[in-house]
């Protein structure tokens, strides 16, 4: 990192754009499908906690017209992608599908179950694969141990917050420099557990420690008692392509062990992974 690097603390986090005046930056563009771009802004409004939403709702979260939000809804619902109980608006499994044919045909998905499933076979826990999207997580395969369940409700396509994840370290100590600054300027950081790191300056001094060791563990600062260990997953230039972790409960396995036994599992099946995916035909 640069001495010269500007304060971490000075850095005004910009206001939210809305998906309404993102779409709106392109209204010059005779090539740009606003309708398609406002269809998907409205599946994008529906969370995990916020799964049925009522056309206000929607037009508050998005800023678009009540009117374009219900004539997308009718679209949607009509090709299968949402329905409604008469006053809110939920998704339909059809939406999967939107993502199915990447998940599918990415060699990165396909090629990381068998180690996933090899590493949670060998240690017990739950091994996931993820990828940075935005400032988020965005999960891409994942190897569930059933008597392993934690209340983090899991699967491929969920996202969690990347500042407070082990993957999402990983991840963000592999940006340079200005996209780090950038990230940590904009992200919305907030405690999820008291030990949480959540200011700026903690996030930048621990992810040049990240940089420096090349794995990261999270200790209970997502949710109480969910603790973590990811490294990265590299392409054939030698970039940070993805990260893999073990998640488990600190209660059954300390850090101490994490770093002794499951670290130089979790290295070597990284290393097999990168290799495979970059291996000449």
């Amino acid at each position: 990192m640069s001495e010269n690097r500007p304060s971490l603390a000075s850095l005004a986090p910009p206001p939210y754009v809305s998906p309404a005046k993102r779409i709106e930056e392109f209204a010059g563009d005779p090539n740009f499908m606003t309708s398609l771009a406002r269809g998907l802004a409205v599946i994008n409004a529906f969370q995990e906690r916020k799964r049925h939403l009522t056309i206000a709702q929607i037009s508050h979260r998005t800023e678009i017209p009540r009117a374009a939000v219900r004539r997308c809804l009718y679209s949607l619902m009509k090709l299968g992608y949402v329905t409604t109980d008469g006053r809110t608006y939920s998704l339909l499994p059809k939406v999967l599908t939107l993502g199915h044919a990447y998940l599918s045909s990415t060699p990165l998905a396909v090629s990381a179950q068998p180690f996933l499933d090899r590493l949670s076979e060998q240690l017990h826990e739950a091994c996931n694969l993820a990828t940075l999207e935005g400032e988020q997580v965005l999960y891409l395969a994942r190897s569930a141990i059933p008597q392993r369940l934690i209340s983090v409700d899991l699967s491929v396509g969920s996202r969690l917050p990347a500042y407070c994840t082990s993957m999402g370290r990983i991840l963000l100590a592999a940006l340079d420099d200005d996209q780090l600054q950038d990230y940590l300027a904009h992200a919305e950081l907030l405690p999820k557990t008291s030990r949480t790191l959540h200011t700026p300056e903690a996030l930048w001094e621990c992810l040049q420690r990240v940089r420096h060791q090349g794995w990261c563990v999270v200790d209970q600062e997502l949710e109480q008692g969910l603790r973590s260990l990811a490294v990265p997953v590299y392409d054939s230039a030698g970039h940070v392509l993805a990260a893999m972790n073990i998640s488990t409960h600190a209660s059954r396995v300390p850090v101490s062990e994490l770093e002794k036994r499951f670290l130089p599992l979790m290295l070597s099946a990284s290393r097999e992974l990168s290799s495979q995916l970059f291996r000449p035909v």
